[in-house]
């Protein structure tokens, strides 16, 4: 009786939380492989998403963002080609190489 108690009391805890205490990004990592393919992904939050470096490895069906979205002053200003895969998100465009797909530079984009 007393672990029923407790089992509830901490999920009604867990549910107490603020609606905004986790927000996700679009952005998601491989979370399980399986004969060298990605069986499992995992929705990164936006702090997990802003801490994204050189080399993290985005899935190959991964919804990348078009080359024309991309505002024109970062396109001109970065020299970036319309060859590269993109991700642009949460103020920054990461390029991505299109063969290994792991970031090859990460950009800040304000006001985005």
């Amino acid at each position: 009786m007393i672990r029923t108690a407790l089992v509830l009391g901490a999920a009604a805890a867990l549910t107490a939380m603020p609606a905004g205490a986790r927000q996700y990004s679009n952005v998601i990592k491989c979370s399980g492989w399986r004969n060298g393919q990605c069986v499992a992904w995992n929705r990164l939050t936006r702090d997990q998403a802003r801490d994204i470096r050189v080399g993290f490895v985005f899935p190959k069906d991964y919804s990348y963002s078009q080359f024309n979205t991309i505002p024109q002053t970062v396109v001109s200003q970065y020299h970036l080609s319309p060859d590269a895969r993109y991700v642009s998100t949460d103020g920054y465009v990461y390029v991505v190489d299109p063969n290994s797909y792991a970031v090859t530079k990460v950009i800040t984009v304000p006001g985005m």
